[in-house]
């Protein structure tokens, strides 16, 4: 935090007046922010929001509360706005203490810092602030969608308690996958015979056997008994059994006792390695089931008969609240399978997916159209009719090409499927008196979705009445 410019946090406020709104941007960092402050009486006494005050605070309990005391010198709580970007976790602490005192918070993507001969925290912060006035107060329009601020929705319940499971799982899921890869290449060094026997070399029963006979010649020496009693039922099979030692004795692995050894070592590492993550996994698995059945966002999404509980469970993980999303369209490109089209003149029109949003989401919701299209569903329907529309056919292979087209527009019913019903039970909750039993969440209905599909479509949102001019 050297070689900055920040005005002395000592210095009295000026107050302001008693009905007029003030605009804060905060400046995130690890162990301090700066926040700026900025409104019409500030810009018109400094003329240029570069000269308007800021205030220095720290990442501590004692911080946050003297940055709220001095929002309160300045005007009422309710009349303050505060923009912060999303920069890692750092942010989280300040977010949530705000959000907790009921304040107007808002948020926006990290903002690329343009080139000058100026570039302080204190001028990041005014600048969030005055990009903050601007969109706000006097409703200007920005081209560029990461520059739109938006308002922060605390998570459900379920997605704050989901969001660190689901982030743990792909972190274990991939180390997992790493220990397979490395367990396969020692396999083909060490006995690459064994994948003629046992296809998948990681399977459960064949880490037991290597494990207990980590090399050719300890399956080649070994006598049936205790090659038996590594078999989980009859797989395998006795005829397996004597083939795999047949390819023992007969094995093209690696020789060099020196290497075996090492190899050996390192295979029994890995093996226990994997098991221990497979164990939390399934502890993780069995954690998140609970979690996803008993909130209601979790029974509308188990609804849906191709979004299994891990998928639901990274899908409510994801979008945290469904307020954040203003309709479908900003939950697709979230999602990652929102369209981008590139048109100049008659000569150039392609239309692509984007390549932004959310990578786990982009992976989860092409299994879940996968799944959708391999069971009898209305979506299975739908990507039917749709392949011989939008796919071309190659004469040779007798068979259509680019289907990814045909699946792509299936995920993008599903993200409106998704979150119709997300936002329907959002909104009823919402207009419920204190105190009030919720009512059942609105689950899909195959039989509603068939209807809609031959003609009979009724939104799930009910249209007011039009005004009528009635002339007497």
């Amino acid at each position: 935090m050297a070689n900055r410019t920040i005005l002395p946090s000592d210095l009295n406020a000026l107050p302001m007046l008693p009905h007029e709104s003030i605009y804060i941007g905060v400046d995130i960092g690890k162990f301090k922010h700066v926040a700026g402050f900025v409104s019409k009486t500030l810009l018109e006494r400094h003329q240029h929001f570069e000269h308007c005050p800021a205030f220095l605070f720290e990442q501590s309990r004692e911080g946050f509360r003297a940055f709220v005391e001095r929002i309160r010198i300045y005007c009422p709580l309710e009349q303050c706005f505060i923009v912060m970007e999303q920069t890692g976790h750092y942010h989280r602490p300040l977010l949530q203490y705000l959000l907790e005192l009921d304040l107007p918070v808002y948020v926006m993507h990290v903002q690329s810092r343009q080139g000058g001969m100026l570039k302080t925290d204190k001028r990041d912060a005014l600048g969030l602030a005055n990009h903050l006035y601007n969109q706000l107060a006097l409703g200007v329009q920005v081209e560029n969608k990461l520059q739109v601020v938006r308002r922060a929705v605390p998570p459900s319940e379920a997605a704050l308690q989901l969001k660190g499971l689901m982030r743990h799982r792909y972190e274990l899921a991939t180390e997992a996958t790493q220990r397979k890869n490395k367990l396969t290449a020692i396999c083909d060094e060490l006995f690459p015979e064994l994948t003629q026997v046992l296809k998948d070399p990681n399977l459960i029963i064949a880490l037991d056997l290597r494990e207990k006979f980590p090399t050719p010649y300890a399956v080649a020496t070994a006598s049936l008994v205790a090659l038996r009693e590594v078999r989980r039922g009859n797989c395998p099979s006795e005829v397996q059994l004597e083939q795999l030692q047949s390819l023992a004795a007969q094995s093209i692995g690696t020789k060099n006792v020196a290497r075996q050894r090492g190899l050996v070592l390192e295979q029994g590492l890995l093996i226990k390695e994997l098991r221990l993550i497979q164990e939390h996994t399934q502890r993780l698995d069995m954690e998140v089931a609970q979690i996803v059945e008993h909130s209601r966002e979790g029974q509308i999404l188990l609804s849906i008969p191709p979004i299994y509980t891990i998928y639901a469970a990274a899908i409510l993980a994801t979008i945290g609240h469904i307020a954040n999303f203003e309709d479908a369209g900003h939950l697709k490109s979230y999602f990652g399978w929102a369209p981008k089209r590139a048109q100049t003149g008659i000569s150039f029109d392609r239309v692509s997916l984007t390549k932004g949003g959310s990578r786990e989401m982009k992976k989860v919701m092409y299994l879940v159209a996968w799944n959708a299209i391999k069971d009898e569903t209305e979506w299975a329907s739908l990507y039917k009719r749709l392949v011989p529309r939008l796919c071309s056919y190659d004469e040779r292979t007798q068979a259509y090409k680019g289907r990814r087209k045909a699946v792509s527009h299936v995920i993008g019913r599903l993200i409106t499927l998704i979150y119709a019903l997300l936002k329907q039970d959002d909104e009823t909750l919402s207009h419920l008196a204190p105190g009030t039993p919720p009512p059942d969440p609105v689950l899909y209905d195959p039989e509603l979705h068939k209807r809609h599909r031959t003609g009979h479509y009724q939104p799930l949102k009910k249209k007011l009445p039009e005004n009528r001019i009635v002339q007497v």
